[in-house]
């Protein structure tokens, strides 16, 4: 048997019809460049989450760099975050001039913890950056309270994090991942929970003012056609994307429910494995399991032998952003964020989709206790 790690022609098989009415829509009308379903798509997204405003970009790493500039991370301003994440999270703090200054993780949830970022404020931070990553928000509590505390802005990555609620101690109601703080992105690439077929990002907030703003970056800064408030970038969803995600976000929930069953499968299938640990979900929540990983003994020989088996499986992360050579000027060293380090070295993701079978997973998780059992 073979199991892909992850594969996007299921769903398009299932919904093929659809899809293809969309695109083609698109196709006849000729407005390739923020035609009518880009702005359709921004109100479902608007509705969905509960953000005042929402404003497509073309990729989430656009999103967070425009982000980035409008909230000030430049001219060497401090902005907190984790050195558990994908580049972008961290490159969008650097691109503008500011500087990155890093917090380890939580070992149970993989996010920042939270617990640290107060000792690592100064009189010159200007932000904190939270990753929602994998299955999970970072405590959002604590991140609003010191961000308030400290008159600090709060850039939520929930580029991984569509569909995960917080709710926490302060609060009646959950809130959408993004909506909480300042500024908001999502990224809709392919293998994320709501992915397109291409690049495409997304930026949400509660301000009218930092919304208008935005609006203005992602086409070079102008209010209007060839009228430059900004020097801004060239950053737009594409038509046919905003077609294909709108296809699919009336889908979402549905697809949120079974990546929640198939995350249930592997917890049963792998609860009594004592070779690797099943991160848990912290505060009141309510996750999404865009990723399924583990903590796995032997992580690298594992993942050679379920690649022997047809299996695939990825590592995020393998090297802490703080020791990647593109951040060496940050002066971190080996040591400085041990969790973070010792996570890298045995964390490890399982395929997880709606379209994967419950036969699929029991291969997965067979194929995991022979390793263990040779």
């Amino acid at each position: 048997m073979e199991v892909k790690f992850f594969t996007p022609t299921r769903e398009y098989t299932e919904k093929k019809d659809e899809f293809n009415r969309a695109i083609h829509s698109v196709l006849n009308s000729g407005n390739f460049i923020m035609g009518r379903e880009v702005t359709d798509f921004e109100d479902a997204i608007k509705k969905y989450t509960g953000a005042k405003y929402a404003v497509s970009v073309a990729s989430g790493t656009d999103a967070l760099v425009i982000s980035s500039d409008i909230l000030g991370f430049k001219n060497g301003k401090e902005v907190i975050t984790s050195p558990f994440t994908f580049l972008a999270s961290t490159s969008c703090i650097a691109k503008g001039g500011a500087k990155p200054v890093f917090v380890d993780i939580d070992e149970d949830t993989f996010n920042i913890d939270a617990n640290k970022i107060e000792e690592k404020i100064s009189p010159n931070t200007v932000g904190i950056l939270p990753i929602h990553l994998f299955s999970q928000m970072s405590d959002m509590d604590k991140v609003t309270d010191l961000a308030s505390k400290n008159n600090l802005v709060v850039l939520e990555d929930a580029a991984e994090a569509f569909g995960m609620k917080w709710k926490g101690k302060n609060n009646d109601v959950y809130r959408h991942s993004g909506t909480i703080g300042d500024m908001g992105i999502f990224s809709f690439f392919p293998t994320k929970t709501l992915g397109g077929y291409g690049d495409g990002g997304m930026i949400v907030t509660n301000d009218a003012k930092l919304a208008e703003m935005a609006k203005m970056f992602r086409v070079h800064g102008a209010s209007k056609k060839y009228h430059y408030d900004y020097l801004g970038y060239n950053s737009r969803l594409d038509t046919i994307q905003a077609a294909v995600l709108s296809v699919k976000l009336k889908y979402v929930d549905e697809a949120i429910e079974k990546r929640e069953k198939v995350s249930t499968w592997y917890k049963e299938r792998l609860d009594n494995c004592d070779y690797i640990k099943i991160p848990s979900v912290k505060g009141e929540q309510r996750p999404v399991y865009y990723v399924f990983n583990i903590l796995a003994q032997s992580r690298d020989k594992l993942a050679a032998y379920l690649k022997q088996n047809n299996i695939g499986t990825s590592i995020y992360y393998p090297i802490p952003l703080h020791l990647q050579k593109c951040f060496n000027y940050l002066k971190y060293k080996e040591g400085d964020f041990p969790v973070a380090e010792k996570v890298s070295k045995e964390i490890l993701a399982l395929p997880i989709y709606p379209e994967i079978t419950e036969n699929e997973v029991d291969f997965v998780c067979s194929t995991i206790k022979r390793f263990y059992k040779k």
